[in-house]
Order: structure tokens, then sequence, then C-alpha cells
């Protein structure tokens, strides 16, 4: 049987999944595939920390030039991690003639669409399925599943770290600082979480399935992002009192041609498919005008799960190899939309204001949900210590504008301290 021969930068968690599946389920990629891939050169940064590796009879190295430029390896797979100098090797392997597979969601964000140009213009594949909710298969599912759909709303929760510290301080009444800690101690949780948990690595997913989605390149700096380290533990069990519970949500929906993406807290009822998903795990809803919504659940991070995907990728590149159809993009759906304006976004939202304790405050409050034509479902005072209260409302349907509206008319009013907003999602019909 023919083989080909894969090169790998990096050597770490990831990395060692792929190697480890690799070599475990040879003889199934070779029937799937008609080849055999071998491994035969892994760039690493320090040679010595992988004896391991050597034994297995695969060259390691330091130089990731040994990798890109050496002419016998067809494929080159990118699990270092990182913006730069991480592009300038993807960018060389590709001009190399090489095919790239990559599970770096920050890059492919910041810089896919410039590396997609590039893989085209030198015939090369370039596929990053794991770079989104990882063991999952989203991004190819909504290539090839929802090609003849019209999308028109993707949710979900894509952060398996902020998941687990909101599942902590839901279910077992954990502060934030605490359910943190625990989730590093596990290993969900960086030992500087700052991506994770003010929702910027969501936020990069988001641009990710935005793309493939819709068709459309969207930039950090055109998303609303709010992360979870703000989150007060009053108001996750005051929104658990009400019927709810607190996930990070990021969504990508098509509002009349318009697109409006965010990541934010979001208030999700009960019985909602997202409030059952628990821990490190992700999950996906995927709404298109013909087939309705549909969900897909999983592990979102880890080892084995997102080496799988990564896998699957080496296979879908080889068997282009094979029938001689490499160079086509991994999304070749292109069309541009502008951004949706707050007036044309629309939802319930949960506002959360302490106040002084005594009459006429709440009158206050009332007046400016009123100037701002906002109705509300619920109103409630949760607490008081006898000299201020925290009232909670859960607002009826207001655009996004409104709400700005009503956040800056309580900013005007010394009196009156806004605690917390968030979205409220609508129960799933």
């Amino acid at each position: 049987m023919e083989s080909i021969k894969v090169g790998m930068l990096g050597l770490g968690t990831v990395g060692g999944g792929v190697l480890k599946i690799m070599q475990e389920h040879q003889e199934k990629i070779s029937a799937i595939t008609g080849r055999r891939l071998e491994i035969t050169k892994i760039a690493v940064r320090h040679v010595a920390a992988h004896p391991e590796v050597a034994e297995l009879g695969i060259e390691l190295t330091d130089d990731v030039n040994a990798v890109l430029n050496d002419p016998d390896i067809q494929i080159v797979v990118e699990v270092m991690g990182g913006v730069d100098p991480t592009k300038d090797y993807i960018i060389q392997a590709l001009k190399n003639g090489k095919h790239v597979v990559t599970a770096n969601k920050d890059l492919i964000a910041q810089r896919g669409s410039e590396l997609v140009k590039i893989a085209q213009a030198n015939h090369s594949d370039l596929f990053y399925e794991a770079s989104v909710a990882g063991g999952i298969p989203i991004l190819r599912t909504i290539v090839n599943s929802f090609a003849a759909d019209q999308i028109e709303d993707v949710k979900g929760i894509v952060n398996g770290t902020t998941n687990y510290i909101l599942t902590q301080m839901v279910a077992k009444g954990m502060t934030y600082e605490a359910a943190l800690k625990s989730a590093q101690e596990l290993g969900f949780a960086e030992s500087d979480p700052t991506n994770d948990v003010k929702g910027i690595d969501a936020a990069y997913k988001m641009i990710i399935l935005t793309q493939f989605a819709y068709g459309t390149n969207v930039k950090l700096s055109d998303l609303s992002v709010e992360g979870i380290d703000k989150i007060d533990a009053v108001d996750i069990q005051q929104a658990k009192s009400m019927g709810y519970t607190v996930k990070l949500v990021g969504e990508s929906a098509e509002i009349n041609d318009h697109l409006a993406v965010s990541v934010a807290p979001v208030l999700v009822p009960n019985d909602h498919p997202l409030a059952t998903i628990q821990n490190e795990n992700n999950a996906v809803l995927v709404k298109g005008a013909a087939v309705g919504t549909t969900m897909f659940y999983g592990p979102g991070a880890g080892k084995m799960p997102t080496a799988n995907s990564v896998v699957s990728d080496i296979i879908a590149t080889t068997k282009n190899i094979v029938l001689g159809t490499s160079g086509n993009t991994f999304n070749g759906y292109r069309q541009k939309a502008a951004l949706a304006k707050p007036s044309e976004i629309f939802s319930s939202y949960y506002i959360a204001v302490k106040m002084p304790d005594i009459p006429g405050q709440l009158l206050k409050l009332t007046q400016i949900l009123t100037e701002a034509q906002t109705s509300v479902s619920q109103v409630v005072q949760t607490e008081t210590d006898g000299k201020e209260a925290r009232v909670v409302a859960i607002t009826h349907n207001i655009s996004l504008a409104q709400l700005h509206t009503i956040i800056d008319q309580i900013d005007q009013e010394a009196s009156i301290e806004l605690k917390a907003s968030y979205k409220v999602l609508e129960a799933q019909k």
C-alpha cells in the first residue's frame, strides 16, 4: 500500500492525542483512505522531553523548517497554537505545496481568510474542524448537511471552561473564584484563564461559525462580547429561583439580511436544551429554514475528542490527495452581509439594580422603563438590609437599542445602581 507522510508542529496535549489515534487506528484509517499514513517527523521545543516518540521511529527535531521543507511530507499538522509565528509556518507549508490541518481557532478567526487564499493559490487543502467545539464535527456538518438550507440562527455553548465554572456556581452554589480554582485544578482552565472567562475564546469560535453559516467574515471588533468574570452569585441563584440557568452563549443570527453576532451570559429556561449542558461539554443549535432546529452535543475540548477531529481532517485531506481533488476550500460559501443595528435586535432582558429601600425609588425605575417604552413580565425585590434593596425585572421583548437607553438612564440616576443586565433566551418551540 502506498504511504503518505505526515509532519507535525507541536506535541502537546492535542498532538499527543493525534499521535495515539494515528498509531492505534492505523488499520482502519488505511482501509478508509487506501493509503498508509505515516507520521515521520515532529517539530518540538525540547526533543529530550519526548523519548517515547523516538522509540516509534519518528524523527524529533527542534527545527520547524525540517518539517516545512521536507519534500517527502505531504500533510503538515499544526497543533502548537498561537498566532505568531504559527501563521508564518502555515503560510510556508502551503507555499511549499503541502496540505495543512490545524486546531488553531485564534489563528483561523483572525487570519483565516488570508490563509484560505494562500491555500487556494497553491492548490492545497486547509482544514480546521478541531478549531470549534472540540470533538463535535460542527463545521463539516454545516458545510455538508446544511448546504441546501438557509441557516437563520446558530447559537450554543462553545467554551467548556466557562460552562464548567457556571455549572459549579448553579449546581453547587460556588463563588466564581472557587469554581475557577476547581476548573484550574482539573485542567479545564489555564493558569491564565483570561481568554476563556472574558468570552474571547468563544468569540473566536463564533467568528468561524459565522463564516461557515453565512459565508460572511466578521472581526472580533464586530462582536458584542461579555464574559463571566463579573457574574454575581446572587444573580445566579435569583435566575435559578425564577426557572432559569445562566450559560455563556454565543449566537450568530440573521436578522433582515443583517447579522448579529454576540457572546454573553444568558438566562436559559430550564426546559431549553442548552440548560441541560453541564460541566465542560459543548452544544451548538443550528436553525435552518427547512430543517428547523437541530442540536449537536459533545465534549468541547480535551486531548482525545479534539485529536479525533484533527485526524478526521487528515483523513479528508488524504482522500482528496487520492482522488486528485485537493485545493477546494473547506467552506466555499461566500456572501457579504452588514451587521444588524441595535434597533433590529430583540430579546427579553434580566435587569438587576440596587437602590435605597425607601418610598419612591421603585417609581424611578418604573419611569425609566416607561420612558424607554418597555414593559415587564416580572418585578421582584430579592433582598434588603433595611437600607438598600436589590430589585430584579424581566422585560418583555425589547430592542437592544431600548436596553441601551435603559442602562444610560440608570447610570444617570444617582440613587440607582445597575448590577446586571442579561439576555433571556426564549423557550424552545
